[in-house]
C-alpha cells in the first residue's frame, strides 16, 4: 500500500512530543519534510527519527506534489496563515490548539476548509481520550440524568510558560491562560455535553503577577527562563459564567494564583449523579443507591490519545468523513473563548 506522504511544520516540544512519535508509530504514514524556521529543530528531528528532509521554508512543503498532509505546530499566530496556505494547496491540515488566535481567524480557516474540501482538524486532542469518552458515553447514556452544571477548575500557583516570550505576547499567543490552559478544559465540557449552542457569557481576565517580569518569583518555568526584557500582555487568571443550551458553566482558570495548590478538575454534575474527571486522568462517580451515597472510582485501559488523534486524521484522508476534532466542531469552542475575552474586555455580559 502506497503511504500518505506528511510534513510536520514547527519542530518544538509538541510535534517532538506528540505528533512525530504518533506518525512514525503509522504504517500508512511517511514523514517526507521537518520543517522549521530555526533550521537547527529540522535538522535535530531528521537525525533523531532517521528519516526526511529538514527545511526551514514552509512553502516548500507545499509545492511538492508528494505530500498529502501536514501537521501545523507553530506558535499560535501562524496557525490560520499556514492551514489556510496548506488547504489551498491542496494539503490535508491538523492544527494544533487552539485553532487561531481569534475566532475571526479560525472562520476564515473554516471557509477555506469548505472551499476547498480537504480534511482540516483541530489538536482539540482530549476529543480522543479514554477517560473522556466513557464521560461521555455515560452522559449521553442518561447515568447522570440532566447534567444542569458544569464546573472548570485549570488553576496553578506559578506555572506562567516563558515568561516575557511567544506565550505571554498577546500579538503571537492571543491570550494567556485560557487560550492555553482553558481551550482543553473548554473544549472537554462542549464535547462531553453535545457542543452545545452557547447563549451569553460574562467573564472577566486578571494580567497581575507576571506583569513585573523582573520580581516575578517561581519555582520552575516550562519554555523558560524568563526574557526580562520581553512581553507580558496576555491573561494569567480568568473567571466566567457560561449559559449555554445545555448546561450552565462556571470557569475558574489560573496560570498564576496567589494559592499553593493546582487544582486541574471538571465537575460534571446531573441530577442523577455526578462526576469529578481529573484532568489527564481517572474519574470519579457519586450518587446514590438504596438510600446510600455512593463513590464510585473508574479504572480502565487506556490508549495514547495523541496516537488515537494522528490515526483518526490519518483514516479522515483516507477514507474521508469527519472526526470529533474537525474545524465544524472545534470552532464551537472558539467562538464560546473569544465570547469570554470579548466580555473581560467590556467588563459586561455579552450575547451570542
Amino acid at each position: 500500500m502506497k503511504k500518505l506522504k506528511v510534513a510536520v511544520i514547527g519542530c518544538g516540544t509538541i510535534a517532538n512530543n506528540a505528533h512525530i512519535p504518533a506518525y512514525m508509530e503509522n504504517d500508512k504514514v511517511e514523514i517526507k519534510y521537518f520543517c522549521d524556521i530555526i533550521m537547527e529543530r529540522a535538522e535535530n528531528a531528521v537525525e533523531k527519527y532517521k528519516c526526511g528532509t529538514a527545511i526551514a521554508d514552509y512553502k516548500e512543503v507545499l509545492n511538492d506534489p508528494e505530500i498529502d498532509a501536514v501537521s501545523v505546530c507553530t506558535p499560535n499566530h501562524m496557525h490560520a496563515i499556514i492551514s489556510m496556505d496548506a488547504l489551498r494547496a491542496s494539503k490535508n491540515v491538523l492544527c494544533e490548539k487552539p485553532a487561531a488566535r481569534t475566532y475571526a481567524e479560525a472562520l476564515e480557516m473554516q471557509k477555506v476548509q469548505q472551499q476547498t474540501g480537504k480534511t482540516l482538524n483541530i489538536g482539540v486532542v482530549n476529543r480522543f481520550n479514554t477517560a473522556v469518552n466513557k464521560i461521555k458515553e455515560l452522559i449521553d447514556a442518561d447515568e447522570l440524568g440532566d447534567v444542569y452544571h458544569v464546573y472548570v477548575s485549570f488553576r496553578a500557583h506559578r506555572s506562567i510558560p516563558g515568561l516575557g516570550g511567544d506565550f505571554t505576547t498577546k500579538a503571537i499567543a492571543g491570550g494567556g491562560a485560557l487560550i492555553d490552559w482553558g481551550v482543553h478544559f473548554m473544549d472537554i465540557v462542549m464535547y462531553c455535553c453535545g457542543d452545545p449552542i452557547t447563549k451569553t457569557v460574562s467573564a472577566e481576565t486578571f494580567s497581575r503577577l507576571g506583569k513585573n517580569i523582573e520580581e516575578y518569583v517561581y519555582t520552575s518555568m516550562w519554555a523558560g527562563p524568563p526574557k526580562k526584557d520581553g512581553t507580558y500582555d496576555v491573561d494569567d487568571s480568568v473567571t466566567a459564567l457560561i449559559r449555554t443550551e445545555g448546561p450552565v458553566i462556571t470557569v475558574n482558570g489560573a496560570w498564576a494564583q496567589n494559592i499553593g495548590e493546582s487544582e486541574m478538575y471538571i465537575d460534571f454534575i446531573g441530577d442523577k449523579a455526578g462526576i469529578r474527571l481529573q484532568y489527564g486522568a481517572e474519574f470519579k462517580i457519586y450518587s446514590t443507591k438504596n438510600g446510600m451515597l455512593t463513590e464510585t472510582s473508574v479504572s480502565m485501559p487506556k490508549t495514547n490519545h495523541f496516537n488515537t488523534e494522528i490515526n483518526s486524521f490519518v483514516d479522515c484522508i483516507l477514507n474521508g468523513g469527519k472526526n470529533a476534532a474537525h474545524i465544524d466542531t472545534a470552532i464551537m469552542t472558539s467562538k464560546m473563548m473569544q465570547a469570554m475575552y470579548d466580555s473581560a474586555e467590556k467588563h459586561c455580559e455579552v450575547a451570542l
